[in-house]
């Protein structure tokens, strides 16, 4: 790890006036990437501008219209909320996949969503629910948010501040996961808001995306055989020691299926 300056503000103004001041600044949210990216010298910040001081980042609420979360909010706590578990019991399992505890107890919605890394599970949540990225400069549809590895529709300095998710009639999330870390080699979300469905994918690609073939299959018919036919193309999928294009393309549907499936209990 390289040196670098460390930087503690207690307002969202005063980080994003710090991060401004440095070409080189990072934020530092749960630290669960960055600071393992740091250790292995594949990001060598200047300097470091903690947002764990920053209360107005760590408000959770839900009730029957929507969820929303700050960006600074745990894993943990997302899974352990009574008010997410009622109002979206999927996002709330989900929460409680992602990683082992020390990751849920530390990692944030919003770091999760700033890193975009092609395997993380809330970017299918986000973009399967199709929430509404909120930020200290504006608001990001999930369907704009996500454009490729890594990278996302944030600005140089611009900082999430809290993610506001619409409650489905239904949903669930399926993944098959890596069975070291825990990330998603392909995770499906599906949610059903009473005729428009939405079918997100995580894992198989550079980061999430829609499978429209199959959020028209299921808004004719919400079950598993509606999807359980449908061949994803392998095309553009990721490639790695862990699974292979077309097996990736494989487990879309395998994921999809299971999804619906659970969301109908």
């Amino acid at each position: 790890m390289r040196a670098f300056n460390y930087h503690r503000p207690s307002s969202l103004k005063d980080a994003a006036a710090l991060a401004a001041k440095q070409a080189e600044a990072k934020y530092l949210a749960g630290g669960q990437s960055l600071v393992q990216a740091m250790k292995l010298r594949l990001s060598a910040p200047s300097d470091l501008v903690d947002l764990n001081a920053i209360g107005d980042l760590k408000a959770l609420k839900a009730d029957g219209s929507g969820v929303t979360i700050g960006a600074m909010v745990r894993h943990a706590e997302v899974a352990a909320s009574s008010a997410v578990q009622k109002a979206i019991p999927a996002l709330a399992a989900l929460a409680g996949t992602i990683g082992d505890r020390q990751v849920r107890h530390m990692g944030t919605i919003g770091g999760s969503l700033a890193n975009n890394d092609p395997a993380a599970d809330y970017p299918a949540a986000v973009l399967g629910l199709g929430a509404t990225i909120v930020t200290n400069a504006g608001k990001h549809e999930a369907d704009k948010f996500f454009k490729g590895l890594f990278e996302t529709a944030l600005k140089p300095n611009e900082i999430i501040t809290q993610v506001v998710f619409p409650v489905p009639k239904r949903a669930a999330y399926m993944k098959f996961k890596n069975p070291a870390s825990r990330f998603a080699i392909v995770g499906v979300f599906v949610a059903d808001f009473g005729g428009n469905v939405r079918v997100a994918v995580t894992g198989a690609g550079p980061c999430a995306f829609r499978q429209a073939d199959m959020e028209k299959a299921l808004a004719a018919k919400f079950a598993p055989e509606s999807v359980a036919n449908i061949k994803v193309k392998a095309d553009g999928l990721n490639n790695d020691l862990h699974a292979s294009p077309e097996y990736r393309a494989h487990l879309v549907t395998v994921m999809a299926k299971r999804a619906v499936e659970a969301a109908l209990k």
